[in-house]
This record gives structure tokens, C-alpha cells and sequence, in this order.
């Protein structure tokens, strides 16, 4: 479950609100993310649909894990004990 978000844009797209920091074709396959990663109970979870690919980050997001939304922007969070923190939306590249 998403316990925080680490902007206030991903909450809004999160709470269905207008979001302009987002491009129109990346808003839909994100929120629908999200609401996978808010129902996740576990990070195995994740792994369906296998577009997803989760994958533990490094460098200077080292704790952090993601999942795509397309082949340039990712959901980007912190994982501990079942739950989301820090959740954002992000260009990852």
C-alpha cells in the first residue's frame, strides 16, 4: 500500500486530479501503476503484468525500487515492511 509520495504532482495523478508535469500519454499507464503498486503486498507482486519489470535501483537511488511506465518514465518508491513510501513518478532517464 502507498503510504507516501515523495511530490505533490504524483499524489494528485494518484488522486485523479489534473496534473500538468506529466505528458497526456504518460498520465493513464501511470496512474494505473500506481494503483498496482497501492494493492502490492508484496514486491512479488509486482512482477504481474511482466511489463512492469521491477527492478532495485543503485547509485544515488540506492533503497529505492521501480517499475515502468514506459521505456523513459517510472514509478520510483521506497519499499519497507509491505508498504510504499517516497512514491514518484518520474523521468528516469
Amino acid at each position: 500500500m502507498i503510504q507516501a509520495f515523495a511530490d505533490k504532482e504524483t499524489e494528485r495523478l494518484f488522486n485523479r486530479e489534473p496534473v500538468k508535469r506529466f505528458p497526456p500519454p504518460v498520465q493513464r499507464p501511470a496512474l494505473r501503476k500506481l494503483l498496482i503498486l497501492d494493492a502490492a503486498e508484496s514486491l512479488d507482486d509486482l512482477r504481474n503484468p511482466p511489463g512492469n519489470r521491477p527492478e532495485k535501483l543503485h547509485g544515488d537511488r540506492k533503497g529505492q525500487h521501480s517499475i515502468r511506465i514506459n521505456d523513459q518514465w517510472r514509478v520510483c518508491f521506497r519499499w519497507d515492511a509491505g508498504d510504499a513510501y517516497e512514491v514518484e513518478v518520474t523521468d528516469y532517464h
